[in-house]
């Protein structure tokens, strides 16, 4: 796995965190999580999101995404909270 601790030291930078589809996201590096060791999300400010042809999608005044590689996605469906007795 990466180590991706070293963008601790580009808290308050400019950064542009890039895709292998060619779309990418800059903005200021405002935070990462957690506050030490391997960063596993990282706060933007002033963030744009820029598709692969270079067009601007979406502004965000503050955006928390994770840099980290993507090893997959699952559908994430069905019933949410708990079973709550019915009161007579």
């Amino acid at each position: 796995m990466p180590n991706y601790s070293k963008l601790h030291d580009l808290v308050s930078h400019r950064v542009t965190i890039e895709y292998d589809t060619g779309a990418r996201v800059t903005g200021y590096l405002a935070s990462c999580q957690p506050s030490s060791g391997p960063v596993e999300f990282v706060t933007l400010s002033d963030a744009k999101m820029i598709d692969s042809r270079g067009r601007l999608l979406r502004d965000f005044s503050e955006l928390t995404l994770c840099p980290n590689v993507l090893t997959s996605i699952a559908l994430d469906e069905g019933p949410r909270g708990r079973d709550v007795a019915k009161s007579e």
